[in-house]
């Protein structure tokens, strides 16, 4: 930082002491919050999306403007919040600096505990002067995470009413799969990218949702542990998924025709699924609570034998708690589109 960014972020600094609270985050850090917190500044897009679903006037902004086919579903006050750009994850792209301006009264990042994560927030906090949370995000977790954060940020009561739905729906998506013998658990590859040759394997946040539905993640059983990793078109080939389920529409559109996945057994039984995404997609990106919906959708599209019911009531009951506005019918038909192949 330059000797004049300094200055100004020193003086951005100076005001006024609050009342404050010690709280405690889910990496275990104390933290003194204002006793009121009023101004959120999300770190990431997990962060972005949690905070919107639990207090959305308490938003500041979202990590990247909402995108003109995203607009439809949010209400228009909460789509014309501000882009504040990222703190965490890939392409970070805003300067503390611009948090200090933006005088909110806690940073919040929703997402990994891991130590990577709790020295970013760690010095965040240290060179903003602004109360920063860590918050356990994984999918998993999605009810203490409503709960948690809905308690620091005194909503509690709101926090409640999603960790019940949260709750609700892990219990009753994992009866259902946990009913399926282990020989006929489905092999499921997530096609990540325009080529679909981006994947995630055991330990990513990204294919939290196959690891919920129980289903075999083809990928995860052949590279182990890790993040998001790119493969070869011969590893899929030998890999042989019974299914397919991808967040990129590029490839989804492409696949049917591509020569080079004709001989994989996914394609050639049509069973390739093109997740519902707008304003979020609803098995990964962000990985945050937007993938509670897509369990059921998963759920549907691998076992509908298990899932038999129409995934339509379910979509107009979740947007409209979750993200404040009802969708049209003509909006879920055009989500679920993707559950069918083409032709």
């Amino acid at each position: 930082m330059t000797g004049a960014g300094t200055g100004l972020l020193l003086a951005l600094l100076a005001g006024p002491a609050a009342a404050e609270r010690i709280v405690t985050d889910s990496s275990g850090r104390r933290v003194a919050l204002p006793e009121r917190v009023e101004r959120v500044f999300p770190a990431g897009p997990p962060a972005s999306v949690v905070v919107y679903m639990l207090a959305p006037d308490r938003l500041l902004g979202w990590t990247r403007a909402i995108s003109p086919p995203e607009r439809p579903f949010l209400p228009d006050r909460y789509a014309d919040l501000p882009e504040l750009g990222r703190l965490t994850g890939r392409g970070n792209t805003v300067n503390l600096e611009t948090v200090v301006t933006a005088k909110p009264d806690v940073v919040v990042d929703v997402g990994s505990t891991a130590p990577t994560f709790v020295s970013l927030a760690d010095r965040v906090q240290e060179q903003t002067r602004v109360p920063t949370l860590l918050i356990d995000g994984h999918l998993a977790e999605s009810a203490r995470t409503f709960r948690t954060l809905g308690a620091l940020m005194g909503v509690a009561e709101r926090g409640e009413e999603l960790a019940r739905y949260a709750e609700t729906t892990l219990a009753e998506v994992r009866r259902r799969f946990d009913g399926v013998p282990e020989d006929k658990r489905l092999k499921v590859y997530m096609a990540r990218g325009p080529r679909g040759l981006q994947t995630g394997i055991r330990g990513s946040i990204n294919v939290e949702a196959l690891d919920v539905a129980g289903v075999r993640n083809v990928a995860a059983e052949n590279l182990g542990n890790g993040g998001l990793v790119n493969v070869s078109m011969e590893q899929v080939l030998a890999w042989q998924p019974d299914a397919i389920v991808t967040i990129d529409r590029g490839f989804y559109e492409s696949v049917w025709t591509d020569p080079l996945w004709q001989g994989v057994k996914a394609v050639r039984d049509r069973r390739v699924y093109l997740s519902p995404g707008l304003p979020f997609t609803w098995i990964d990106s962000p990985p945050a609570a937007n993938r509670l919906l897509g369990l059921r959708w998963l759920g549907a599209v691998l076992y509908p034998e298990l899932f038999p019911e129409d995934l339509r009531e379910e979509t107009r009951r979740f947007y409209a708690l979750f993200y404040h506005r009802e969708p049209t019918a003509e909006q879920i038909d055009a989500l679920l589109a993707g559950s069918r192949p083409p032709g």
